[in-house]
């Protein structure tokens, strides 16, 4: 070796050579990678569900990344994602069954550990006693689970009414209204063509949800020049890369479709090939008032919906193929009822001047002009750059088509939208916009996600009736069309105790969460034993006013008994719910565990096929720990649910993967799709297949099934697609799935509240005002109803919450990774308003609201709507929690929002106090908070209000002032720039 190759190698400069030894000893000491290993698994950080690669070294996690070979994230990986190492290592993992300390009070955080065989015989007495008395006794909801089929078979088997999970609180607006219109909705049931649309509406998408899949699509929109425009009050993440940010008014987006509606149809830029194909819009709907009939569909003896032929001159089956169908028109039926086409109503709705730009100008904050012009270029692309994809299909009528024709106007919506108390009609605002430029899956517009679209809405109705020791007949959660669907008493008394399927909230799809333990503790409508929380903070974060519902759960009798007699709380961290436990089971990390990502649940499919996925365990737990979904397994087992044991009632699985791989919902159908069959060689539907999850690790935990072309587009009337998604068990049957412009179903919860409907009604007048008035069976706008009963003069602000890219829910603030991004939240102004307020950028303020108020530091922004403060949202946390030390910035100086919501809305004179939610569905209305803003004293620089630090949990190791974490010892490299420029 000369002395110029010597350079760089330390200590040898000058010799005329070494040795090899010498030479392996100077070199720096990079990690061996013939000692790591790759595992395949999903992803557990947010909801988007990505593949990841887990590179492991010693047991421990080196490294995270994507999977360039998964359909949802194709190797794209967040900050989540990356940060999971640091989840994996965080101190505030639960680490042994604990019960509440005897003699302690609930909610001092005082704990004894106990084993598993005590804490599951203690839980299965429990539980025995209820389900052979009364099962509705216990109550069992669920955070972001994932697993809602496994969670709600569960509680049908254990024949409790009292289950469902967190939609209720996040999104079930957004699902039910595109379930009730559309057959399918936005964020998991559909997709904008990425590859295809030319102009793109965000509507009310914080950037934590859907994450990577939605950047992956933004990237191939701005690389094509397609147009994106983004609708929310608050210009952060996606919205920022928008080409135009329309900053609106929080809760009146329907205002704002709506008027695009207007101008659409006053402009004749309207598909209507599509919309009298596709659509109910040519049926006839009865015009008949103060009668039972008033708004209901024509119908012949066999129940067909009526159109009215021109050519006969006369009624037709309105649903049979070939059917000659007026679009619009007033007709009279042989009865000499008088009739209008549903299409009629909605012109006559929209183009009124009610709907134009300049008023919705004055309701939601954007100009007319603005309305106007998006309207119109939206009419432009649909009708002026059609996409048109050659391929021969047929319809369900037997129509044959040489090609599918897309309209590339594309739209996605979520929380933004759905968390308001007017959101279900603005979702469905939103669709009726689609529908009219008919985007509704074809090419370059909104594209379904199989298992979807299912019929409009699906058949599933929630179960009513409970029996001892006897699963319910049906699912606890459905799909009700009709009063008599409600789950109610005789006497019209709600029978769950979220209220769901009650007048107050008929069509609550996803349960009412957020009520949940106001209602048990009130006894209202009853009192119940036990409740099961499954990662769900409500002492904190999950819950509207935070501080209330901590009160609620330390409630007592008058005999000193706590009124919610029993409370299990199933985390794999310390939250602070954990705080009020009186059973804590401790669960897994995503990376220790089993898990299914199903079709009978919330898949991955993409718009070209369906997909599912598994999780598998990359790392052995190193803690007294259990996977929640092997628990209810083992308890389903020991309690004798029909569907888990034999006919000797012994248990019928060893545990939850035999479970996942061999139950089956019908003959074939299981919880996963891909390679089913005895021998693994059938797809989709197929007997069980023993060795179905060693197929999916070896396929690195996923499972895609690509559709043929002819059967991408047009689903809801394509024949092929129609028949194979009956065949597989997507749907009951192959019969077109027309879209519902106008509802029927509305229309008879508003007859019941008119008293005019013949079958049940409500006795309460408040519950008859609120059908009256909400149930529009064509999409409105109303005020939200927090906002319509507080004085705008005294709150004059908007206050809503977003969750930052890089973390989610309060999942991920307690990461040492991500703290260091945000470890404290703040308020943010935009900056003219608060100038005018005089309140400077880093100011404290006091943010007050009908229900409280909380004090936090002010940050100013440009791209905040004038009338609208946010913050990020489960920031703050609870000293003592979440493995942080007292004084962590979050506990100090982060906040929550929460605490000014209330869970009620305002006491009315001889009125009933209903949730503060939406009154169709029930979705807790987190955004329709209105506030007051004022500077705090200069004193005042801690968030208020704070709690008493939460104690340490027995065997929990002390908060790390610093949490580092590497493998091996970082190597520092020193080379001089001609050993970087020579060396080859």
């Amino acid at each position: 070796m000369d002395s110029a190759s010597e350079e760089g190698t330390g200590g040898t400069r000058g010799r005329s050579s070494i040795s090899a030894p010498e030479i392996a000893a100077a070199l720096p000491r990079f990690e061996d990678h013939a000692r790591q290993e790759r595992k395949f698994t999903t992803c557990y950080m947010c909801a988007c569900r990505c593949g990841i690669e887990v590179t492991l070294e010693n047991g421990q996690p080196r490294y995270i990344r994507g999977n360039p070979n998964h359909p949802i994230n194709r190797g794209v990986l967040c900050a989540k994602g990356n940060a999971g190492i640091m989840k994996q290592l965080s101190p505030a993992k639960l680490r042994n069954p604990l019960m509440r300390k005897p003699g302690s009070e609930r909610g001092s955080g005082e704990f004894v550990e106990v084993s598993w065989e005590e804490a599951l015989d203690t839980l299965t007495e429990r539980l025995r006693e209820i389900r052979a008395t009364d099962p509705n006794r216990l109550a069992y909801f669920t955070g972001r689970d994932q697993m809602q089929a496994l969670t709600g078979l569960w509680a049908q088997q254990f024949g409790t009414l009292n289950w469902a999970a967190h939609g209720g609180f996040c999104s079930v607006n957004m699902a039910a209204a595109g379930l009730y219109t559309i057959g399918q909705s936005f964020w998991e049931f559909a997709d904008p063509d990425w590859d295809r649309t030319r102009y793109f509406l965000l509507w009310g998408v914080a950037e934590d949800h859907a994450s990577n899949p939605i950047k992956l699509g933004i990237e191939k929109l701005k690389r094509r020049g397609a147009k994106f425009v983004a609708i929310n009050p608050v210009r952060t993440g996606y919205q920022a890369v928008a080409d135009e940010w329309v900053p609106i008014r929080p809760g009146t987006d329907a205002m704002l479709a709506l008027a695009m509606c207007h101008v659409l149809l006053a402009r004749d830029l309207v598909d209507w090939e599509f919309v009298g194909r596709y659509t109910n819009a040519p049926y006839l709907v009865i015009q008949n008032p103060g009668q039972s009939d008033d708004g209901l569909i024509a119908r012949d003896g066999d129940g067909n919906p009526l159109a009215w032929d021109p050519e006969q001159g006369g009624p037709v089956n309105g649903a049979e193929a070939g059917a000659t169908r007026a679009l619009f028109g007033e007709y009279t039926l042989p009865d000499g009822r008088r009739t209008k086409t549903a299409m009629t109503l909605i012109a006559e709705r929209y183009l009124d001047e009610r709907y134009s730009p300049e008023q919705a100008a004055e309701v939601c904050g954007v100009p007319a002009e603005t309305i106007e012009r998006l309207a119109l270029e939206m009419g432009h692309v649909a009708f002026n750059e059609t996409v048109e994809i050659p391929c021969a299909w047929t319809d369900w009528a037997g129509r044959e088509h040489d090609s599918f024709v897309g309209r590339p106007v594309s739209m996605h919506a979520m929380r933004g939208i759905s968390a308001h108390s007017n959101g279900f009609q603005s979702c469905r605002a939103i669709h009726l916009l689609q529908v009219l430029l008919g985007t509704i899956d074809v090419p370059g517009g909104h594209r379904a996600k199989p298992p979807f679209p299912r019929p409009t809405p699906p058949a599933i109705k929630p179960a009513k009736e409970t029996a001892p020791n006897t699963p319910l007949a049906g699912p606890p959660l459905g799909f009700p069309t009709a009063p008599e669907d409600l789950v109610v008493d005789a006497e019209g008394r709600p029978l769950r105790i979220d209220k769901a399927y009650s007048w107050e909230a008929p069509l609550a799809n996803h349960g009412l969460m957020h009520m949940v333990i106001n209602n048990a503790v009130n006894g209202d409508p009853y009192p119940i034993d036990t409740l099961i929380l499954f990662m769900a903070n409500m002492a904190w974060n999950s819950s509207m006013n935070a501080g209330s519902t901590r009160a609620l759960l330390q409630a007592k009798d008058e005999n000193g008994d706590y009124k919610l007699p029993f409370l299990v709380v199933v985390d794999a961290f310390h939250s602070e719910t954990v705080n009020f436990a009186d059973l804590v089971l401790p669960d897994t990390t995503y990376l220790e565990r089993y898990d299914c990502i199903s079709l009978l649940d919330r898949p991955i499919s993409e718009p070209d096929g369906p997909c599912d996925a598994i999780r598998a365990p990359v790392i052995e737990p190193d803690r007294n720990v259990r996977p929640w979904q092997e628990v209810m397994v083992e308890l389903a087992g020991r309690l004798g649910f029909p569907a888990f044991v034999d006919d000797a009632g012994a248990p019928k699985y060893d545990g939850y993967k035999d479970f996942i791989a061999r139950w089956e919902k019908a003959p074939g159908v299981g919880f996963l799709a891909g390679w089913r069959g005895r021998d693994g060689d059938t797809h989709l539907r197929g007997e069980p297949n023993p060795d179905q999850w060693e197929r999916y690790v070896e396929n690195e935990g996923f499972f895609q099934y690509h559709l043929p072309e002819h059967m991408r587009f047009y689903r809801f009337a394509n024949r092929d697609y129609l028949e194979w998604a009956r065949d597989v068990g997507f749907n009951p049957s192959a019969e077109p799935i027309v879209m519902e412009l106008y509802s029927e179903p509305l229309q008879r919860f508003r007859l019941a509240g008119q008293g005019l409907y013949d079958g049940p009604r409500p006795s309460d007048p408040a519950d008859r005002e609120r059908l009256v008035r909400y149930f529009d069976p064509l999409p409105g706008h109303y005020q939200p109803l927090e906002q319509a009963q507080v004085d705008d003069d005294s709150f004059p602000l908007h206050a809503v919450t977003q969750r930052p890219m890089h973390m989610y829910h309060s999942w991920d603030s307690q990461n040492a990774w991500l703290r260091q991004i945000t470890a404290q939240n703040f308020l943010f102004m935009n900056r003219q308003r608060a100038v005018q307020m005089g309140i400077g950028d880093g100011d404290w303020v006091w943010v007050a609201s009908r229900n409280g108020r909380v004090r936090a530091q002010v940050q100013l922004m440009e791209g905040c709507q004038a009338d609208t403060v946010w913050t990020w949202n489960a920031i703050g946390k609870q000293a003592g929690n979440w493995g942080l030390s007292p004084d962590a910035p979050e506990a100090r100086r982060g906040f929550l929002l929460n605490h000014l919501i209330s869970e009620l809305l305002p006491e009315r004179e001889q009125a009933p106090r209903h949730s503060n939610s939406d009154p169709i569905t029930g979705q807790a209305a987190w955004y329709d908070l209105r506030v007051r803003v004022t500077p705090a004293g200069p004193e005042e620089e801690d968030t208020w209000p704070q709690f008493e630090t939460a104690p340490p949990l027995p065997g929990q190791p002390p908060a790390p002032e610093q949490l580092r974490y590497h493998t091996h010892e970082p190597v520092r490299i020193h080379r001089t720039l001609r050993d970087i420029l020579m060396r080859k």
